[in-house]
């Protein structure tokens, strides 16, 4: 079966009728929405079952792929593609992704389904950067196994990147084709809950971060190579950039969706685990929800239709495209799932946020894009109340694979793009990007956003930490006991001047600030660049800026000045050589730890 909208959609909303009338009872009375066991996903998803010709799957998605061959449009075009794969085994299937392209199996284990062939990321396509992947964006696979036809898969992939339960089954290279002498440079990615039978060769990777994972081995390292509860993971040793945890502390992985025998699709809920390693696969624990405990949205529903979905007790589950939003969507019930596949985009159109969250246990938000809009939002998304602090570590409240941009095919504003309030919460990889190029123009005073991530919540857990080009603050720590393992950071590249960037304590803002007042805080893996083109005389006093005391913890942390543009005086706290040294080429400032 090859379908772009599931079948059987009339012989499962039957079923979600007595569901939904009891939600609308609880709703007061509202109308409440039909829901499905098999419900329609949209033009933009292609389910595949093994019966498919091989040659048809890779029409369809050489279609999707060759449209953005040097494309100027594509990297912030409004293409969104799905590929969903039944249980089975495919036979040479290449499958080139580019941007906003998802590939995923709809099994329960990811050894249920097998591509024979590869999932393939390289450099060479994309407009404008065809030298490099440092550009590679927007792009997943999930929940399959990888026979490469060649024994080695490439994914050479740069932020907004990740493979999620993945099973290579053999080894697997992360830096483009054209790397040797061609200057084929990548820039940093995200690898969880999977399985590599082989060598992980990072090549020109830049950074890394791996998280509970197994791999055969792993070899290559430049800047921040950052693994926990990762079995097969390289020993600890900064000086070949290495920083390595033995499990990571509190982990709870990405829902996911699935197809069960009858042809009727759920999601499952993966259970928090605390000091992990290793994949939680097969028989993962955790919650299923059948799809008809899900209101499935579409392009064009309003806040309103997904609020009163919300409030008829369903979850959400976004189609791949972009929805523009006049007020949040406010989630108020504990263990609330809004999740996505295919890159969906949701855009403020009053200078709202797009989504908030009461201090409530479990609510889970994953798989979104989050563009700002024209008009400055104070936040894009908020996560728990301001001032609360309810303890949640049995059911702590997580964002997943959610992209933030202020800027990009619009010239959007906004404040801070992730504020989060609640105790405890898991923030587990996401891209926070105050754009330094997009399909609009950019700028200082253009685009304009201050701080990328600001913690107010205790005992909150980032895991995969990526804050880029914002104009204060990238980072601002105010809660207790919180711990990041692996940070990446760009400072902005268009600093005007140092009398235009100058923050309380000197000389620019610092790329990861804690709070003055803060007692206890630890990060893992952190790596702060500077590459002020704008001006190169523009210096920032210190990468990271932290209470003195010795509760507060640092790592495996650096800076570098990329080519030698623009300087760093110290890493932390005055601690840690300036960047750039003389005729340092693009040479790290490292601190073991601090202090």
């Amino acid at each position: 079966m090859r379908t772009v909208i599931a079948a059987g959609v009339a012989a499962s909303v039957v079923g979600a009728v007595l569901p939904a009338l009891a939600a609308q009872a609880a709703a007061g009375g509202t109308t409440a929405v039909a829901t499905s066991d098999r419900p329609d996903f949209g033009p933009n998803v292609t389910v595949y079952d093994p019966s498919v010709p091989a040659s048809t799957i890779q029409a369809d998605i050489d279609a999707a792929f060759d449209a953005q061959l040097r494309n100027p449009t594509a990297q912030f075009g409004d293409q969104r593609h799905a590929f969903l794969f039944e249980p089975g085994t495919y036979g040479r299937v290449f499958a080139n992704l580019g941007f906003y392209t998802a590939l995923q199996g709809l099994g329960k284990n990811p050894d249920d389904v097998t591509i024979q062939g590869a999932v393939n990321v390289d450099s060479g396509w994309n407009y404008g950067d065809e030298k490099n992947a440092t550009q590679n964006f927007w792009r997943s696979v999930e929940n399959l196994a990888v026979e490469p036809e060649s024994g080695v898969d490439r994914w050479a992939v740069s932020q907004a990147a990740p493979m999620r339960r993945v099973h290579i089954r053999g080894d697997l290279t992360m830096g483009p084709s054209n790397q040797d002498g061609g200057q084929g440079y990548s820039s940093g990615g995200y690898i969880a809950d999977s399985k590599v039978d082989g060598t992980v060769t990072s090549g020109s990777q830049q950074q890394w971060y791996t998280r509970d994972s197994t791999l055969g081995s792993w070899q290559g390292g430049n800047w921040n190579m950052t693994f926990s509860g990762v079995q097969g993971a390289p020993a600890n040793d900064f000086a070949k950039s290495y920083t390595t945890l033995a499990t990571t502390p509190v982990t709870r992985e990405k829902p996911y969706l699935y197809v069960d025998d009858s042809g009727d699709y759920h999601v499952f809920v993966p259970s928090l685990q605390r000091d992990s390693s290793g994949v939680t696969w097969p028989d993962t624990a955790g919650s299923d929800l059948p799809m008809r405990d899900f209101y499935v949205a579409h392009p064009g529903d309003s806040a309103a239709t997904l609020n009163g979905a919300l409030a008829q007790g369903l979850n959400l589950f976004f189609t791949p495209g972009t929805y523009s939003l006049d007020q949040a969507i406010e989630v108020t019930r504990a263990d609330t799932v809004v999740t996505g596949i295919g890159f969906p985009t949701l855009v403020p159109t009053s200078g709202n946020a797009v989504l908030t969250t009461a201090d409530v246990a479990g609510v889970n938000v994953s798989g979104l894009v989050v563009d700002a809009g024209t008009r400055n939002s104070d936040q894009l998304m908020r996560l728990g109340t301001t001032g609360s602090h309810v303890d949640h570590a049995a059911n702590p409240q997580s964002v997943q694979d959610v992209y933030f941009r202020v800027g990009s095919s619009i010239q959007g504003n906004a404040t801070t793009t992730l504020q989060v309030n609640s105790d405890d919460t898991i923030v587990d990889h996401i891209w926070a990007w105050r754009a330094d190029h997009g399909g609009a123009p950019t700028g200082w005073t253009v685009n304009r956003g201050a701080t990328g991530v600001e913690v107010n919540g205790d005992d909150v857990l980032a895991t995969g930490l990526f804050v880029e080009h914002y104009q204060q603050y990238q980072v601002v720590w105010n809660g207790e006991r919180g711990r990041t393992i692996f940070f990446q950071n760009e400072l902005p590249y268009d600093v005007p001047d140092n009398a235009s960037w100058r923050s309380p304590t000197g000389e620019g803002w610092a790329a990861y600030k804690v709070a003055d007042g803060v007692t206890s805080h630890e990060i893992w893996g952190g790596g702060v660049y500077s590459f002020f083109n704008v001006n190169p005389q523009v210096r920032l006093a210190q990468a990271f800026e932290v209470p003195r005391t010795s509760g507060v913890k640092a790592h495996g942390v650096f800076t570098v000045s990329l080519g030698d543009v623009g300087t760093i005086s110290s890493v932390i706290n005055g601690v840690g050589d300036s960047v750039p040294t003389p005729a340092g080429n693009t040479v790290p400032s490292r601190v073991v730890t601090y202090p």
